[in-house]
């Protein structure tokens, strides 16, 4: 079976100093998924990098506020990054199809299996999926955090094997990464609570920072696809992580052993799409999170809040309102309202298509 990989290489790997693309990176990139193709590996790349081509192309007339300047600098610069790695990559004779892609675009089931579909018969027919956001019409709410929430949802949709979040930083630190005694955290298990060395700087001319990094980590390692963060500024990162990680300082997040379903990943994607708030006791807080699985009764159901019909997705919660796992409901809102507290009726949401939070 050809292993799958999905590298996402964020804004300022991409990126010199004053904010405008760096063309040799992208290069050095190009030429290392090349080499891993000729390994046999399947590689899928969600690229940050239309902004800067955007700054160095264009000059706005007038001041634009920071939406303007996202729609303006996106628009004409992802015509120039896909024309750049067009052109890089027909050297080593690689076909690149670009895939713009939108938050709402994973909302509904049918829209994402279409999505999975599409980027199939690319891989299928060897042709190279370049991934991004679609910046020109993504806004506010529509917007997803990051490229990284971006490349969790790829790598989970496409069942990879492993994700690669490249960064400009080793991986992630005891500390601060710029103190002398500050050492690297080379492994990370699926279940293992290391939020206290999350540091919340967002990067210089990205959107995220570690904090997303970890979460979508975490969370991406819980369905059983093995992370890894690392510098896309040190040369040969990529063929070095897959031939040799040992020789690279990086972070490795160990991934589940446990199976979870297509549609369970999805589910797992699908907090941001909720039409609702479901709040449970303490007893179905402990059902929940226990080592069983377990559907949601509605004896265990406190409260729901929001409007939703049957087969939306639903975030359920505990009394102090933590975030316990995402599902999809078998009622109505409404008739899901009339039936709190009740016995001997079906699960307002089954085990099958519910995803426990595990970094609750």
């Amino acid at each position: 079976m050809t292993k799958r990989v999905v590298v996402k290489v964020g804004s300022n790997v991409l990126t010199r100093k004053d904010g405008k693309l760096d063309i040799t990176r992208v290069s050095s990139l190009v030429d290392q998924i090349a080499t891993l193709r000729t390994k046999g590996l399947e590689i899928i790349l969600v690229s940050s990098g239309a902004m800067a081509c955007g700054r160095s192309e264009v000059t706005p007339e007038g001041k634009l506020d920071l939406v303007g300047q996202r729609q303006l600098f996106s628009a004409v610069g992802q015509v120039r990054l896909i024309n750049l790695y067009y052109d890089l990559f027909r050297e080593y004779g690689i076909h690149i199809a670009q895939v713009l892609t939108m938050k709402e675009s994973f909302s509904t089931r049918n829209e994402y299996l279409n999505q999975r579909s599409c980027m199939s018969v690319m891989l299928e027919n060897g042709v190279l999926p370049i991934v991004n956001e679609n910046d020109t019409v993504s806004v506010t709410e529509l917007m997803f955090t990051d490229n990284d929430e971006l490349s969790g949802l790829i790598a989970s949709m496409m069942d990879a094997s492993m994700l690669v979040i490249l960064s400009n930083i080793d991986g992630i630190y005891h500390g601060s990464p710029g103190s002398p005694d500050a050492r690297i955290i080379p492994v990370v298990e699926y279940n293992q609570d290391i939020s206290e060395c999350i540091g919340t700087q967002k990067s210089g001319f990205g959107r995220g920072g570690m904090t997303s990094k970890y979460g979508v980590a975490k969370k991406v390692s819980s369905e059983g696809i093995k992370v890894v963060i690392a510098n896309g500024k040190r040369d040969n990162i990529l063929v070095d992580l897959l031939d040799d990680a040992s020789r690279v300082p990086h972070t490795e997040f160990k991934p589940s052993d446990v199976p979870t379903s297509t549609m369970k990943k999805w589910i797992a994607h699908s907090e941001s799409f909720s039409k609702g708030v479901v709040t449970v006791n303490d007893d179905a807080v402990r059902a929940l999170c226990g080592d069983r699985a377990v559907s949601l009764l509605l004896v265990g159901v406190v409260s729901i809040e929001g409007d939703f019909e049957e087969n939306d997705i639903v975030n359920i919660c505990d009394g102090r309102g933590r975030h316990i796992a995402v599902g999809r409901v078998a009622y109505s809102s409404e008739d899901a309202r009339r039936l709190i507290g009740k016995h001997d009726v079906k699960p307002l949401v089954h085990y099958d298509y519910m995803f426990i939070d595990i970094n609750r």
